[in-house]
């Protein structure tokens, strides 16, 4: 069995900031993934992987790199990806935690891009906004 190919946390970032297409996959089923991962990552679970990655990942040459935290997952996931025909399949070296200690940082929830896009608008546009409270009020006046 040979030992599968890796992508650094350095590369990974890199690619990132240059924007070149890199798909940087959680295979850990949503709720562990929502506790933690790296901004731009996606969750395409183990257990739905075939289910979902032709209509999440297209291309079958786009660079691929998947990781787990340390469940051994991620390497299955690779198996079986390559099998399906993606060429450019490696593991992120170290996963999850390689992740962290190389300084990257981890996100809480899920679809934190967009939440963080949205807090960003609301205090740079100072866009109003309602608490619950005064929500619940016009509502029920109506």
């Amino acid at each position: 069995m040979t030992t599968p190919a890796t992508r650094s946390f350095a590369d990974v970032r890199q690619a990132l900031l240059d924007r070149q297409e890199l798909a940087l996959v959680d295979v850990r089923e949503e709720a562990p993934f929502a506790e933690a991962h790296p901004l731009f990552a996606v969750n395409i679970p183990l257990s739905k992987l075939e289910l979902e990655v032709f209509s999440r990942i297209p291309r079958r040459d786009t660079a691929v790199t998947l990781y787990d935290n340390g469940e051994g997952l991620a390497h299955i996931a690779l198996q079986r990806l390559q099998a399906l025909g993606y060429s450019d399949v490696q593991l992120l070296d170290g996963g999850l935690q390689g992740w962290r200690e190389a300084g990257g940082e981890l996100f809480i929830d899920v679809n934190v891009p967009s939440k963080a896009f949205g807090e960003l608008v609301e205090h740079h546009r100072a866009t109003p906004s309602l608490a619950a409270e005064e929500v619940k009020a016009l509502l029920d006046s109506n």
